[in-house]
């Protein structure tokens, strides 16, 4: 007896891991995404055709350079199906198109106001040196976002890799549900 209340058991387990997943891949297809990161709020996220503007939320690709390299084999971005074998990343543009942009040690400006959040940390939790983008007084091509955390001090963003290219960002999100 107790046998055929296991097996019941388990045919339900898998009958509802089998939904589950299946629900899961039904929100993905639809545009939900979930971010678990400190980039920006924690929350879900539903995907737009909204224009890609200052201000909004992105889902990038992260193009394939060192500090990306670097990012990934720390641990700090995942695998993906991006080039480069990156996985998707969610950030906000903070700057964009004709901006003057500065990243310094004591922090990012845009059109001369500092950023909060943005000063460059010399070190992760880990204590290995991160990765560094330099510039003073940079204007923005048409072409070109700097996409940063303006919630969190330690993510890994623009302070680290500098602008990407329009063209990087696949898609801009729009908060559903955050805490």
């Amino acid at each position: 007896m107790m046998y055929f209340a296991l097996k019941r058991l388990y045919s339900i387990v898998a009958l509802v891991g089998i939904f589950l997943m299946l629900l899961a891949a039904g929100c993905y297809a639809a545009g939900v995404r979930i971010n678990t990161t400190k980039s920006i709020p924690l929350g879900i996220y539903w995907v737009s055709k909204e224009p890609i503007h200052k201000g909004a939320y992105v889902l990038f690709c992260p193009p394939d350079t060192s500090a990306f390299s670097t990012a990934r084999d720390r641990g700090y971005i995942g695998a993906g199906y991006c080039p480069g074998g990156y996985g998707y990343m969610m950030k906000r543009i903070l700057a964009a198109k004709g901006d003057s942009v500065s990243i310094t040690p004591e922090g990012v400006t845009v059109n001369g106001e500092l950023l909060k959040l943005s000063k460059v940390l010399q070190s992760d939790k880990a204590k290995r040196p991160l990765p560094h983008f330099y510039i003073t007084d940079y204007r923005l091509e048409d072409s070109e976002l700097l996409l940063m955390s303006d919630v969190s001090a330690i993510s890994f963003d623009g302070r680290y890799f500098g602008p990407i290219e329009r063209s990087q960002v696949e898609t801009v999100i729009k908060p559903v549900f955050i805490w």
